[in-house]
């Protein structure tokens, strides 16, 4: 198995504050695929990331076959499907070690 960092970044950086009603609607989306994907098995831990210096990301650990499962993942995600400009950043993890 392979795990990743992936770091979702949203499509402008006062996106949570100005969100229009259907990009909530694909965020919900987007928040529930993650949780099917963490139930799976794909994803260790998943959620929110305020960041001090202006707007925020989300913050996936991903537990994969390797960098071609993951994007194919990251592909189907709401957000990502709709191409409304959010992206995934995803950095290999050399070892992930979590308490189960």
């Amino acid at each position: 198995m392979a795990h990743f960092f992936c770091k979702f970044i949203p499509p402008r950086n006062d996106f949570l504050k100005t969100m229009t009603g259907d990009e909530a609607q694909l965020m919900k989306a987007h928040g529930g695929y993650l949780q099917e994907l963490l139930e799976q098995g794909k994803i260790v831990a998943h959620g929110p990331v305020i960041d001090p210096q202006g707007g925020g990301f989300g913050l996936s650990l991903f537990e994969v076959e390797d960098e071609t499962e993951l994007s194919k993942l990251t592909s189907h995600d709401p957000m990502i499907a709709a191409e409304v400009g959010a992206r995934y950043d995803a950095f290999p993890m050399i070892q992930l070690r979590y308490r189960k």
